[in-house]
């Protein structure tokens, strides 16, 4: 295991869902993180990608009169990829579950399984929900009403189940629960938060059956490579992705480098992540993930977001109207990280104002502004500190500290809030020392200086600590305060480190950071 590499993943979506807000929350927040740790100088790897075999795809690419290959093709081209770039995502790769790299070592890897006893054939009868592609539990299975009367259907999405029998290939699932609750115990942050543990703990210690993971119905998946006349089932080739993409059965060296990872998920597929995933892992003699976060959902007039329900927004429709930061810094702070969260335009619309526009966006113009007609754009050298001075200086110094406490510990909400105080703080102090009054006193001009400094270095802090929730405006903001290289490259757990704003450095003008946005 590579202790330097920290290895983060999305969940890899269902390309015949077009992107939503849901999935544009899960993939900002892994982009986050990622980026925080790779601006501390870590060996980081972002993940993200579709997963895109199956019986839900095979039906769609029929009924649009295409062979699945082009239809999932279609859809990652016109919706996967945009959504990236629309929410400035800075991920290392993107695996698509039909790329040779990743079917080859699936293979493999399942050959390991079957070689090592793990996979027996049998026969399979239960009810199977397309649209979940999961045969269902008896918790999932409610009866139908309305015109699906009489019928048992799909707690999820409501729709009729369809009872399948199948010769069918099994892992020993039921093997690993001792083991599971093991890791359980032993690493209780392999689970986070704590509601998501203790739910996985009770689903392991209810008892365990064996997985159905061939499925012979159909063609659209990956053969097994002892029987080809199944494939495997959707979500087991779908978990294999993260090993696939760095290497696994292909590239070792990269795989040790790598792995284990940290995943990020939706609560809702917790289980094959915690409980499926890791004893796939320990099965093969490989190390289990790092650990697995569950994120709650985002509510929509206090529902899950759906597309039967036609409840989901998508991306762009916010992005178009308040950038693609506003969109980040929204559902990054806004929302505690691993429980659910309401979205509202109401909401946005206020935060936008008051946090982004008045409060971090008005501090860089009117410092900026200051330094560039007091000082003619020259960043002024502080004379004496007070103690009104070295109170900002502790404050930055402090949120620095608390941010990467919070992001390390995957919570950037928490992490946001600790950087606010900064922003807060800063603006306070301006109120306070009136440098626009100081400026008419010419004995008072060192002072001036001071506090203009002061300001000055307080933005430099912020666009660093800033730069993985909001890289765009905070590289402008850089930009503007003079600074050389680039700002990715600044090392995020030194910003708090107080005067690295070089004197004389040139403050070039800022065009407001968050433009006011026209209510309709």
């Amino acid at each position: 295991m590579s202790t330097g590499s920290f290895y983060i993943t999305t969940p890899i979506y269902y390309p015949s869902d077009v992107p939503h807000i849901g999935h544009g929350y899960t993939t900002v927040a892994v982009d986050a993180l990622a980026r925080w740790h790779r601006q501390a100088g870590e060996d980081t790897w972002m993940l993200t990608g579709t997963d895109e075999h199956g019986q839900k795809m095979l039906r769609a690419a029929a009924a649009n009169g295409v062979t699945p290959q082009e239809w999932v093709d279609k859809l990652v081209t016109e919706s996967w990829f945009p959504l990236l770039e629309t929410l400035d995502v800075a991920n290392d790769d993107f695996i698509r579950t039909t790329q040779e790299r990743h079917e080859k070592s699936v293979q493999v890897f399942f050959q390991r399984l079957y070689d090592a006893g793990y996979i027996y054939a049998g026969e399979y009868e239960a009810l199977y929900c397309v649209g979940c592609e999961e045969f269902k539990p008896d918790s999932e299975i409610v009866d139908g009403t309305g015109e699906f009367e009489g019928l048992k259907v799909c707690a999820i999405h409501s729709k009729p189940l369809e009872l399948l029998q199948e010769k069918n290939y099994f892992f020993k699932l039921s093997e690993f629960g001792d083991r599971l609750l093991e890791l359980y115990k032993t690493q209780p942050d392999f689970v986070r938060p704590a509601s998501a543990r203790n739910e996985v703990t009770s689903f392991v210690r209810s008892g365990l059956k064996d997985l159905s993971i061939s499925r012979s119905t159909f063609d659209w998946g990956i053969p097994l490579p002892w029987d080809e006349s199944h494939v495997i089932y959707v979500w087991v080739d779908a978990l294999l992705n993260y090993a696939t993409a760095i290497g696994y059965g292909r590239d070792e060296e990269n795989f040790a480098r790598r792995w284990p990872a940290y995943h990020v998920v939706g609560k809702d597929i917790l289980r094959f992540h915690a409980v499926i995933w890791p004893a796939m892992l320990m099965a093969a003699g490989i190390e289990v993930p790092r650990g697995v976060f569950a994120h709650g959902w985002l509510l929509v007039g206090g529902e899950k977001m759906s597309k039967s329900k036609l409840t989901g927004i998508a991306p762009t429709e916010i992005t178009d109207v308040f950038g693609s930061d506003a969109y980040r810094f929204y559902f990054l702070s806004a929302i505690a990280f691993g429980q659910d969260g309401s979205f509202s335009w109401e909401d946005l619309s206020a935060r936008y104002q008051a946090e982004l526009a008045n409060g971090f966006g008005n501090l860089a113009s009117r410092t900026t502004a200051m330094i560039d007609r007091y000082f003619s754009g020259l960043v002024p050298a502080p004379a004496e500190y007070t103690e009104l001075d070295l109170k900002i200086q502790k404050t930055v110094a402090d949120a620095a500290a608390a941010a990467d406490r919070f992001m390390t510990d995957f919570r950037p909400d928490e992490a946001i809030d600790a950087i606010w105080t900064i922003v807060d703080a800063l603006n306070g102090y301006i109120t306070e020392t009136e440098p626009w009054a100081l400026a008419k006193v010419e004995a008072q001009r060192g002072r001036l200086g001071t506090v203009l400094y002061t300001a000055a270095e307080g933005l430099r802090a912020l666009a660093v600590l800033l730069s993985p929730i909001m890289p765009d405006s905070t590289a402008k903001l850089w930009e503007a305060l003079g600074q050389s290289g680039r700002l990715v490259d600044q090392p995020v757990r030194e910003a708090g480190t107080w005067g690295q704003l070089a004197p004389g450095a040139t403050v070039n003008a800022l065009a407001p950071l968050f433009p006011r946005v026209e209510q309709d």
